[in-house]
């Protein structure tokens, strides 16, 4: 499954926030997510405090996990979402 992670910063949270991540290693980043979760793309808007990542796993509670990982510090949305070839299958679906 593919999952749109988007958060939002707490007020006042940003730059400690911004500090410990930075200090991330990729070693660690990844260790963060688990074995179970693979992170395709993130996106930060440093000036709002938000931001978007695109996940892939076949687990919801390894997304859940890494989630509650950061979730003390901000607000955290997780959907599933499909890409253009399954969203066309389902349309036809519909079709009468």
């Amino acid at each position: 499954m593919t999952f749109l992670i988007t958060w939002q910063i707490h007020q006042g949270k940003l730059h400690p926030i911004l500090a410990h991540f930075s200090q991330l290693s990729d070693e660690q980043d990844t260790a963060m997510m688990g074995d179970e979760l693979k992170m395709i793309g993130r996106w930060h808007d440093l000036v709002s405090g938000t931001g978007v990542a695109i996940c892939e796993s076949d687990s919801a509670a390894a997304i859940s996990a890494y989630a509650l990982k950061w979730n003390n510090d901000m607000d955290i949305s997780v959907q599933v979402v499909v890409d253009d070839t399954a969203a066309r299958k389902l349309g036809e679906s519909l079709l009468l």
